[in-house]
């Protein structure tokens, strides 16, 4: 059976890496907000409210939940670029999920800034040297971790959301 939490498996950072594989992730996080758009397209506010799996949730709170978590991620990138090993701050993904701006919001705010944000992100990236990918932050639930950690967790984190809805499409039988 397949895990509706996980349909392309939990995180797992790479054991090592080449600045090529640093670059393919960065290419990932660049296709997001298109991905996104395809896997939502045409779906109606009865199919937003449907949580892509049981106690999940719903499909416009994963839309707007991968605005806050890639806003976040954009800022730590930044940070750890910036500063000698900063400590981030963490938020509580759940108590924003249930906020009326992603429990409510039209996806179409969320889409649109995850696409300008991208294009910001993307572009930083996409500018640094291979060594900066080295650079060090503090999370204080992971532990000390590197740039292109973060990058390649964000590159998983997309395609992680985005499969959970398009593989709830498929459930469904959602054309």
């Amino acid at each position: 059976m397949e895990d509706h939490r996980y349909p392309i498996g939990e995180f797992s950072p790479p054991s090592s890496h080449t600045p090529a594989d640093v670059r393919g992730a960065i290419e990932t996080i660049a296709a997001c907000p298109r991905e996104l758009r395809a896997a939502v397209a045409g779906l109606d506010d009865a199919r937003l409210e449907t949580p892509y799996r049981d106690g999940g949730w719903t499909v416009r709170q994963l839309v707007h939940h991968i605005a806050d978590s890639h806003m976040n991620a954009y800022i730590r990138c930044k940070l750890a670029v910036a500063e000698n090993q900063p400590r981030i701050k963490t938020y509580e993904q759940d108590d924003w999920a249930k906020f009326d701006d992603a429990s409510h919001a039209p996806i179409t705010v969320s889409l649109d800034l995850i696409e300008a944000l991208h294009e910001r992100w993307v572009r930083f990236l996409r500018s640094l040297p291979d060594s900066a990918f080295d650079r060090k932050l503090d999370h204080p639930e992971i532990g000390v971790i590197t740039l292109a950690y973060v990058v390649f967790l964000y590159a998983w984190h997309g395609r992680h959301h985005t499969t959970q809805i398009s593989s709830l499409r498929k459930r469904k039988g959602w054309k």
